[in-house]
């Protein structure tokens, strides 16, 4: 297939009532693994860059591995740059061949949000380019382990007010002409310290207002029937990584605590931690329904 951006991916997603797994992949590895099982499934995938994994020359690095990805595989892969809150790099995404980007406004007031979203869009469309945004926040599940790395803890379900406002949707989607939105009910980044809530009534009113398909952030963790739920109420996009995280160094864990020395070639090391991961790639894409649909 190829490298695409979301609008077809999603698309295709909303009418036919699934969602796309959304993986960060920090490396070569895990974007690899991601790929591997997408293919297996005949998946569409979206690899996701982080701005802490994009610093300095790995900016080239990785993004040259990620498209060398998509271009030679089965199946259609989107990458997309996840939750930047910086324009300048947000363009320099696009401009270096980014298929997708996230502006996240979320913790900015609805009109700076709409001005600063509008801008990305603006700029990204001009290349084909996908944009994402957020209305409403998702918060952090502890400490250190939102995707742009925020330091302070917010509570893991959400206060009513930094849920999505119906009545801001329709202004926030007509106002900038965003490809996706990012909608906040419940869920959390990192890992959860309790079971979430999810509010689907407020869930359902949304889809019903949206025009665009919707994002749910703070995938991992959230138990299963919930993201079901979410998925049959217009969640078309599904951000895992804590999960994947937790596959892969609690399986190395035990690989290291159990051999005999530590001079251990890194393909051998490596090699279970990656099938754990490829575990939870290979759940969250049967779980979100999108095995057969590339």
């Amino acid at each position: 297939m190829s490298l695409v951006n979301l609008t077809e991916m999603l698309n295709n997603a909303r009418k036919d009532k699934y969602a796309v797994g959304a993986f960060d992949v920090s490396n070569l590895e895990m974007a690899l693994a991601v790929v591997e099982v997408a293919q297996e499934k005949n998946s569409p995938v979206i690899l996701m860059g982080l701005c802490l994994d994009l610093q300095g020359d790995k900016f080239d690095y990785l993004l040259y591995s990620l498209k060398g990805i998509a271009e030679k595989s089965s199946i259609p892969v989107c990458i997309h740059l996840d939750h930047a809150t910086d324009i300048e790099f947000i363009k320099k995404c696009i401009d270096a061949g980014f298929s997708s980007v996230m502006f996240d406004g979320s913790m900015l007031s609805l009109e700076e949000n709409i001005m600063k979203t509008k801008y990305i869009v603006d700029y990204a469309h001009k290349f084909n380019v996908s944009v994402e945004a957020e209305l409403g926040h998702v918060g952090d599940g502890i400490v250190g382990n939102s995707e742009i790395g925020a330091p302070q803890k917010d509570t893991f379900d959400n206060p009513e007010d930094t849920l999505t406002r119906p009545d801001e949707l329709k202004y926030f989607i007509d106002s900038t002409q965003v490809d996706c939105i990012a909608v906040a009910v419940g869920t959390a980044h990192g890992i959860y310290v309790s079971k979430p809530k999810i509010h689907f009534d407020r869930l359902k009113e949304l889809n019903e207002i949206s025009t665009v398909p919707m994002v749910m952030h703070g995938g991992s963790g959230t138990p299963d029937e919930l993201i079901k739920k979410s998925v049959q109420n217009g969640i078309c996009k599904l951000n895992i990584f804590s999960e994947m995280l937790t596959a892969f160094y609690g399986t190395m864990k035990d690989e290291l605590n159990t051999a005999e020395h530590l001079a251990i070639w890194p393909y051998n090391a490596n090699e279970k931690p990656l099938a754990a991961l490829k575990d939870i790639v290979r759940a969250k894409i049967d779980l979100v329904g999108s095995s057969q649909k590339a």
